[in-house]
């Protein structure tokens, strides 16, 4: 692999991350532009050391192993309060999933499938909570307790 494609596959891969890690941020959120930045980056890499072997099942592996790790790092920053009633930290938790999603997908260079997932993604978080406010109050049915 050429050195501009590796810049390329891995400087797509470190911004898709740090866009997503500024939209938590802006939110509050545990994992920001450096934390989401990482794994995008770290991701890629991982399928871009692999990828010209040219051996299928090494990079399906390899993928294999970023998304099932990256869970470890998502249950770090989901919280429970003590009554066990409110969960936080789930969208942070889906985003750094989605994050190695992208950024394995910047190691095997499809842009297309970055840019399409990228769109969706910001959409959901920037209009979802509002859209899930707005359902609620309007489809929510008062208890009969």
């Amino acid at each position: 692999m050429e050195i501009m494609e590796i810049i390329i596959r891995a400087g797509a891969a470190v911004l898709a991350g740090a866009a997503l890690g500024l939209n938590r941020d802006l939110h509050g959120k545990p994992t920001g532009v450096r934390t989401l930045g990482l794994v995008g980056l770290g991701s890629a890499l991982a399928v871009m050391a692999v990828s010209d072997s040219h051996d299928v099942s090494a990079v399906s592996r390899v993928m294999q192993g970023i998304l099932t790790g990256i869970g470890f790092l998502g249950a770090g920053v989901i919280i429970r309060n003590d009554q066990g009633q409110q969960i936080h930290g789930l969208t942070t938790a889906a985003c750094a999933w989605l994050t190695a999603c992208i950024g394995v997908t910047c190691g095997v260079g499809e842009w297309r499938i970055v840019l399409v997932s990228l769109v969706f993604a910001f959409l959901l978080l920037t209009v979802g909570g509002r859209l899930e406010k707005l359902l609620h109050s309007r489809l929510s049915q008062p208890d009969d307790d």
